[in-house]
């Protein structure tokens, strides 16, 4: 098993695993921090289905060449896996699970099947993912919606970038409080993102 997939393995389980501990009280306080968080989501998503599946499906998915869905390629946050975990129906994180112990050999994503996506809160960083081509195609036909997409991907940093406190820094705080460790809690152990939270004072 790579690296990246025992990565992925143990974080998930850990993840899922606290959660099925915790106190029903527990989980509601998660899920209501993550209100505004799905609302932004929701917008995407809109946004996604009205001005970019047509352009995407054509460009990556049919010709199978997508650079958003590379085997060990996505870079997935603590905090995607909790929020995906604390909205989840259960069978959807089987199967999420059941693709991290199936050794595939293709080049496709680990978390992609034969119905697409298998998260059921994909990453914020596989839902913000535009290659340029798809971009400029969008800007061409609506240079509305191309604006539009450049206000998302402002509004996705502030739950992400820690120059403020943001939703993903407080989700990691709480695991670690509670003993919990993984190399994906990026808003405590990647370097670069330390030295934007040292300089906002908020570490």
């Amino acid at each position: 098993m790579s690296t990246y997939r025992e990565e992925q393995a143990h974080s998930q389980e850990m993840v899922i695993r606290h959660l099925q501990q915790v106190s029903a009280e527990e989980r509601d306080r998660l899920r209501t921090m993550c209100a505004a968080y799905l609302t932004f989501r929701k917008t995407v998503a809109h946004h996604q289905r009205h001005h970019l599946q047509a352009i995407c499906t054509r460009a990556c998915f049919q010709s199978q060449l997508s650079a958003c869905c590379n085997k060990d390629g996505i870079i997935t946050f603590f905090a995607d896996l909790v929020i995906n975990a604390l909205f989840s129906p259960p069978r959807k994180l089987a199967d999420l699970m059941e693709a991290l112990r199936d050794e595939r050999l293709d080049m496709k994503c680990i978390y992609l099947g034969a119905n697409g996506c298998r998260w059921h809160i994909k990453p914020l960083g596989c839902e913000m993912f535009l290659c340029d081509r798809a971009l400029e195609e969008m800007k061409a036909a609506e240079p509305q919606a191309g604006h539009d997409w450049q206000r998302l991907e402002a509004e996705a940093k502030r739950f992400r970038w820690p120059d403020r406190p943001v939703l993903f820094d407080v989700i990691e705080s709480r695991f670690l409080a509670a003993g919990m460790c993984s190399p994906l809690m990026y808003l405590h152990n990647s370097p670069g993102l330390m030295r934007i939270k040292r300089k906002a004072g908020l570490a």
